[in-house]
């Protein structure tokens, strides 16, 4: 048996030393940028929170929708995101506000619903800012805020619903290309973009459309306190601009950032510091 000398065992303890204190840094650390990594300060100084609703806004975003990098390849945003944000700014103390700042032309039905019925969820003042657009599903997501805000020159509404799509059936006819239907069900292969809409299809996919498009409607006018007929003479699926917005309710002030702030100061009833 080798026994180990007095100076080796001095080394391999000052090693071991080291290395203890070089493993509590590095734990240290990341768990310090774990905490703070969304802009947060040892003593969090901003007190309300900032949420973007920006570009289309879907249900959530799949792998297909970001590069190798994990970037976006599309100008999208996911409700279940936003929905998280909110619900975290909801639980943090430090928080006094909710700003959902959109920026966006819509999106889909239930995306939509889903931010509308967070804002609605929320204890805390919530404030909708729409910028330049905020149409359709965006505009469905905002109605769930206390109070919308938007420039005079912000598209605002669009309260309708789409699914139209481009018929390919002809195009491939003349490219030589043969649709073969293989499915089962009656339906299950209506609006397929490479065989022609029957009538019978196009009248099943008017169904639905009207059912959500009055849904939108019923939305609007509770969520914003309207008379729903006064809601549906606004549902032609256009857009408004912002002062004819507030004239006919779809908004509650005119105003951008500054102004949001400002209310909020009053509001509140102190100084705000926005999340950035």
């Amino acid at each position: 048996m080798k026994l180990i000398s007095p100076k080796l065992k001095k080394v391999i303890k000052t090693i071991i030393i080291i290395f203890l204190i070089i493993t509590a840094f590095s734990f240290w650390t990341e768990q310090y940028y774990l905490l703070f990594e969304d802009g947060w300060e040892e003593e969090k100084s901003c007190n309300v929170s900032n949420i973007k609703l920006q570009g289309d806004l879907i249900t959530y975003i799949s792998n297909e929708g970001k590069n190798e990098y994990d970037d976006l390849l599309w100008d999208e945003i996911a409700s279940e995101d936003i929905v998280r944000a909110i619900e975290k700014a909801e639980k943090d103390d430090h928080i006094k506000a909710i700003i959902l700042e959109i920026d966006s032309f819509g999106g889909y039905p239930v995306a939509s619903e889903e931010v509308a019925n967070a804002l609605k969820r929320a204890k805390k003042p919530t404030i909708a800012l729409i910028r330049e657009y905020g149409t359709s599903g965006a505009y469905y997501a905002a109605t769930g805020a206390d109070m919308i805000f938007a420039s005079q020159n912000s598209d605002v509404g669009s309260i309708g619903v789409t699914m139209s799509y481009l018929d390919h059936a002809e195009e491939n006819k003349k490219d030589g290309l043969t649709y073969n239907q293989l499915s089962v069900g009656k339906f299950k292969d209506a609006g397929n973009s490479d065989k022609p809409l029957t009538p019978e299809e196009k009248e099943l996919f008017m169904r639905d459309i009207n059912i959500l498009h009055e849904n939108f409607i019923k939305a609007v006018a509770d969520n914003r306190n309207l008379d729903i007929e006064k809601v549906r003479q606004l549902a032609d699926g256009s857009t408004i601009l912002g002062l004819m917005a507030l004239e006919n309710n779809l908004i509650d002030k005119i105003g951008g950032r500054y102004e949001v702030e400002e209310y909020l100061k009053e509001k509140l009833g102190g100084d705000i510091e926005i999340c950035r």
